[in-house]
């Protein structure tokens, strides 16, 4: 008996050891941690429980059977977050590349299966050089077995990739169907093709930092949520992140312990909002005076800094924020500003987290380019999303709403549960000199008769009340109580239930 025992934990510890110790330094003089080092991170202390970690592959072409690595280049099995299950792969770089085989890809197959079976987030670690040459169709596939699975856990268990090395042609396609991807600055990269395709091709010259990077994911593509400076600050944030989410579509996000006065007054917020209509401020100051303890987890801050995104708790429960951001662009609506919020919001909207929604917004950005880009169809992505919703929606206007961007930021309209307005708000179709230059055309040569049109526009329809008359505002609030109402407001709606008319499935405006 003692023999077997002591053949198994050779035998375990061969796999653990991967690629082998050089491979495993060379992984480290990169900066990088091993699949198993990342694991153990990520996990609670103790809690991983590894499947398959004898799993060969079948290869025999090109000299591949006389290479069997235990594992085939892919750590797979379940642990604890902060005591929550969740579903793990990694894969493995010192392992022939922690290219993806047959084998590997079903390894990765079968725990994605028992994540959406035993409804628990699916975190994908991504290190990979690709497919597996010396397999051919057998690795592709591989990634079209994981791609289905991609999608069928979409909107039933949260999936986050972790890029963390290379990730390059097919493999790519995964994460980009999982909700969240964070990646490493300097180490890790996503494109479909790489910069030497690139240049044969096309004749440009370019990095593999400047063509998929951190910097181009995060700011240019939005193909990445965020990014952070290494692999350990990378998964701390995931843990993070998990903390924010529910297990899957069947479950209520976590409720955690708070220690912040949910009627806690702020009068800082009363002096918030500029007296010059036109003078920017931050609204991200606004979102951590109403979160608990003032803890924000943003989504997507470096891309489309126009509209904020993320997680707050309130009464230790978790929403989703969506806010225009004064600071850039006046807070107007543009193509990548909408698609942002659109999936976020259908994200929330998936995995039933309520909706709080700021608003200042003068409009859509105008322009030939927006215009030739699909802001029609864009902007129609946003709409869409707040439309379809059934989870509580609360909305506060804090200065402009105008136009048809006031009706899509999650207005009384599109079923929106309640929504407030400070006393500093304007509900309108357009600002008060625009409207006065389209109404008084004539008059437009008398600079004095045009400031009293524009004073009377102000005092008619530049505030929340016309809105509030009409039932399209339920309240207007002092800033001061902001956090006391909305918290209030969203313990008013735990209970709601809406369902939208049957259908197989949206068309969503792509």
């Amino acid at each position: 008996m003692k023999d077997i025992i002591d053949q198994l934990e050779d035998r375990r510890a061969d796999a653990r050891l991967g690629g082998g110790q050089k491979r495993i330094d060379a992984q480290h003089s990169k900066g990088k941690l091993t699949a198993r080092e990342r694991i153990e991170l990520l996990l609670d202390e103790g809690s991983f429980e590894e499947y398959d970690m004898f799993v060969t592959h079948r290869c025999t072409d090109f000299g591949m059977e006389n290479s069997r690595p235990r594992g085939d280049g892919v750590v797979t099995g379940w642990g604890t977050v902060n005591g929550r299950q969740v579903y793990v792969y990694a894969q493995d770089f010192t392992v022939l590349g922690g290219s993806v085989s047959e084998t590997h890809g079903r390894k990765i197959c079968k725990i994605m299966d028992m994540a959406v079976q035993n409804g628990a987030p699916i975190i994908g670690i991504n290190d990979s050089g690709g497919a597996r040459i010396q397999e051919g169709v057998s690795a592709l596939a591989a990634y079209g077995e994981i791609f289905k699975r991609n999608t069928l856990a979409s909107g039933v268990v949260p999936q986050i990739s972790l890029i963390m090395g290379p990730c390059a042609g097919g493999a790519v396609y995964s994460p980009a169907m999982t909700d969240f991807i964070f990646m490493v600055k300097d180490s890790s990269y996503m494109f479909v093709t790489g910069p030497d395709v690139v240049k044969t091709v096309t004749n440009e010259q370019v990095t593999a930092e400047e063509l998929g990077g951190a910097g181009t994911h995060t700011k240019k593509s939005s193909v990445a949520d965020g990014a952070y400076d290494n692999d350990v600050k990378l998964l701390a944030e995931t843990r993070r992140l998990i903390d924010f989410l529910p297990a899957s579509n069947r479950e209520k996000p976590p409720v955690r312990p708070f220690f912040d006065d949910p009627a806690r007054i702020e009068e800082s917020l009363d002096t918030l909002v500029p007296e010059n209509p036109n003078t920017p401020y931050d609204m991200k100051e606004l979102i951590h005076k109403l979160a608990d303890e003032g803890d924000f987890f943003e989504i997507q801050e470096e891309f489309a800094k126009n509209i904020i995104t993320g997680f707050i708790r309130l009464e230790g429960s978790t929403v989703g924020v969506v806010a225009n951001q004064p600071m850039v662009l006046a807070g107007c609506l543009d193509i990548d500003s909408s698609r942002k919020a659109a999936r976020f919001v259908r994200f929330c909207d998936a995995f039933e987290i309520p909706l709080l929604t700021l608003v200042d917004v003068p409009g859509f950005l105008p322009g030939v380019t927006q215009e030739y880009g699909g802001v029609i169809k864009h902007g129609a992505k946003l709409l869409f999303a707040y439309g379809e919703a059934t989870v509580p929606k609360v909305t506060l206007i804090t200065r402009k709403a105008y136009g048809g961007a006031y009706v899509v930021m999650a207005s009384k309209h599109l079923q929106g549960d309640i929504n407030y307005a400070w006393p500093t708000s304007e509900v309108a179709v357009m600002g008060a000199k625009g409207a006065v230059e389209i109404l008084y055309r004539s008059e437009l040569d008398d600079p004095e008769k045009i400031a009293g049109r524009v004073q009377d526009y102000e005092e008619s329809f530049a505030n929340p009340f016309v809105a509030a008359e009409r039932g399209f505002i339920d309240e207007v609030i002092l800033p001061r109580s902001t956090r006391r109402r909305v918290a209030r407001a969203f313990a008013g709606l735990r209970s709601k239930k809406l369902q939208n008319p049957w259908k197989k499935h949206d068309n969503l405006p792509l």
